[in-house]
């Protein structure tokens, strides 16, 4: 485990698109930034799509995050609003690959949970949280913001096993391989 660490956390959207990121040293967690992308006057959904490739790109470049953290798309009822969703979330992970980012998932009840302790938290209790956390004054007019850094800090408290590695460990063949001892060859 690092001793000094940059996670990069994202709230995706095809409307405002929500960034933060934390900076682990020494046991101690500082915010570096939290902010949004907003994505709201632009028509065209591959633009959008370009925007937000070109904009998280120049915020990896910037801060050199050392591992990326981004909400899983949950499951709505509009078909071609997770469609497009589940697009942006691909452009970002995309740019993350790119730099060499690693990067993990976190469903939306997860993070909540992580940062409240309630699964069923609501934005303004999250960002309530957040405030207390990080002890920043000012709340951002956009929570998506506050969303960026709860999937970061929620990455940080689950040690980086996310939807994408918790799937892996607990696999058989991963079982065989971290418990050696428990096998038993005839």
């Amino acid at each position: 485990m690092h001793n000094d660490k940059i996670i990069l956390g994202i709230d995706p959207g095809t409307t405002i698109m929500g960034y933060g990121i934390i900076h682990l040293k020494e046991n101690k967690m500082k915010m570096e930034n939290f902010g949004i992308i907003k994505l709201s006057k632009i028509s065209s959904h591959p633009d959008k799509l370009k925007r937000i490739y070109d904009r998280l790109d120049i915020i990896i470049k910037e801060y050199k995050p050392d591992e990326m953290a981004i909400e899983a798309p949950f499951f709505g009822k509009n078909v071609q609003s997770m469609l497009k969703l589940g697009r942006a979330q691909g452009v970002c992970i995309a740019v993350a690959l790119a730099n060499n980012v690693p990067f993990e998932e976190y469903t939306p009840r997860r993070i909540k949970q992580a940062i409240t302790g309630k699964g069923s938290a609501s934005k303004e209790q999250v960002a309530n949280m957040l405030k207390n956390i990080l002890g920043f004054k000012d709340m951002p007019r956009h929570l998506d913001a506050t969303d960026g850094l709860a999937v970061a800090i929620c990455h940080h408290f689950s040690k980086g096993i996310g939807e994408h590695n918790k799937l892996n460990k607990s696999s058989w063949e991963s079982f065989i391989k971290n418990n050696p001892k428990r096998n038993i060859s005839k």
